[in-house]
């Protein structure tokens, strides 16, 4: 069966036991365009007993998935990154309405995607045991890996394709089921989408189950309840510090991706031009809502002037407007208490001393009431303690902060609690790599921009960024676990 996916479909339910279904109580709550500000969906508001349900439903149908042989689970994930290929246009186009994700956010979701599945399918494969020796004569051990049974995935509005994907398909690969709860603000794209994928595979039912509903009324009940094993959320850290609390409280394994403060260290050697080229895409790409966007820009004080002027410069040729036209470069922000709160850290820095370059302003859009649109920002004389600077402000914002030695700039970079993601510019690669290896962050990229993710690479943050890893082994390792089986294979000796 080939799914129609489109704004127009019928969202209205939840997906439980393969089977779509009203919610309980049968509430619903909107799905709002950000660039157009106009209702274009309904999606379930579950209830707890809708939560149950769909734990009941993982829990039935994990054992058996659990023991399916690898090539099996392996071609369901292949299954999924065709449906993905086949419904591309049709997905973007849904990103673009649901989250107002530019054309270029639309395609970036579809490659990251179908990288993390790619990576995912290979994933059943590799569950592989060891063998060790023993210290005791006639002993042999074996360790074996398997499935830990029900991994719950709490995923992000900003990126909701690709970071729902990065824990649901590894997850399933791995023999176990999933409960997925997108955000209320991402529901179809980081939720429901996936049910109308996966039906187009060869996925038993209950393996996989969607709820939607508000954070704020089924929220606890999901990281809290007592058949979940594993509890990934990608989100901000003070809601990841009660979700990871309610998950220990059950024992299950928290993997956590939390908030960012990254920064971007711009030597006096450093290449320019490719400078500006990353420090524009990185700050201003799907209008900065990127966990691993630049927060902060750190340039060294003898290039200081002409690079303000210059990313001044880029940021004003940017094209804003409504996310549906394909020429946008800045599209909306999700919602107006996102945008409001970034206007509220730009406004609170210039009066702390800043100076606004450009932007700090809403963009009307025609026939839109109350834009969501924010102009590219650029902020001069900053320090570090100003608020566009030490909060992750989550916009297209750019704090450009000085400094006069290496050693200033990395203490400037680590000056924060967080420790997400990073990049330095320098001629010198001794240099860069001497920065890279001193910044207190999971992630640093020398002359290239903080915005990365490769399937088959580690992901993870440090301090108050998380806890746990995702991508490849090491997110492997969060959703198995082993078991040591020792055979005694001649008498031992029991002395007391």
């Amino acid at each position: 069966m080939t799914n129609d996916l489109t704004i127009d479909d019928d969202w209205n339910a939840l997906y439980i036991d393969g089977d779509w279904v009203s919610s309980e109580e049968g509430e619903s709550l909107a799905v709002e365009d950000p660039s157009t500000r106009e209702v274009v969906a309904e999606v379930p508001s579950a209830t707890e007993a809708d939560v149950d349900a769909a734990y009941e439903s993982a829990v039935a149908a994990q054992e058996k998935w659990g023991e399916q042989l690898p090539a099996q689970r392996q071609a369901v994930i292949q299954q999924l990154m065709e449906a993905v290929d086949e419904h591309s246009d049709e997905i973007v186009e849904l990103l673009t309405e649901e989250v107002g994700g530019t054309h270029v956010m639309g395609h970036t979701s579809i490659h990251i995607a179908n990288d993390h599945a790619g990576e995912a399918a290979t994933l059943p494969r590799r569950m592989k045991g060891e063998h060790a020796d023993s210290n005791i004569p006639g002993k042999e051990n074996l360790l074996k890996r398997g499935p830990k049974g029900v991994v719950t995935v709490i995923s992000p509005w900003n990126f909701p394709l690709n970071l729902s994907m990065r824990a649901v398909a590894p997850a399933i690969a791995a023999g176990n089921s999933v409960v997925l709860k997108p955000s209320t603000n991402s529901p179809i794209t980081g939720g429901l989408l996936f049910g109308k994928l996966f039906e187009e595979t060869d996925l038993p039912d209950g393996v996989l189950n969607i709820v939607t509903g508000r954070g704020s009324e089924i929220g606890d009940s999901i990281a809290s309840h007592p058949e979940s094993d594993v509890v990934s959320f990608t989100g901000s850290t003070e809601v990841g510090q009660h979700v990871a609390g309610l998950a220990g409280e059950n024992l299950a394994v928290p993997a956590m991706e939390l908030g960012g403060n990254n920064a971007f260290i711009v030597t006096r050697d450093a290449d320019l031009d490719n400078a500006l080229d990353a420090a524009t895409f990185a700050s201003f790409v799907h209008q900065g809502q990127v966990c691993i966007s630049i927060n902060r820009h750190i340039v060294h004080e003898d290039i200081y002037d002409e690079y303000v002027e210059r990313l001044t410069e880029r940021a004003e040729e940017l094209i804003t407007g409504s996310a549906h036209k394909p020429d946008t470069d800045v599209g909306p922000i999700i919602d107006e208490s996102q945008r409001d709160e970034m206007l509220e850290y730009v406004e609170s820095t210039i009066e702390a001393g800043a100076t606004l370059e450009t932007g700090g302003e809403i963009v009307n859009i025609d026939d839109v009431d109350d834009s969501l649109v924010v102009a590219p920002t650029v902020l001069s004389d900053v320090t570090n303690e100003m608020s566009a600077a030490c909060n992750e402000h989550f916009g297209p914002i750019a704090p450009v902060i000085p400094f006069s030695d290496v050693d200033e700039a990395v203490e400037i970079a680590n000056d924060t609690e967080y420790g997400l993601s990073g990049a330095v510019h320098a001629d010198d690669l001794a240099v860069a790599k001497d920065i890279a290896e001193r910044m207190e962050t999971g992630n640093v990229h020398i002359n290239d921009q903080p915005i990365n993710d490769e399937a088959h690479v580690p992901f993870s943050g440090i301090g108050a960024s998380g806890m746990g890893s995702y991508n490849s082994d090491a997110f492997l390792h969060e959703i198995t676990e082993t078991k040591w089986i020792s055979i005694q294979h001649e008498p031992r000796d029991y002395s007391l």
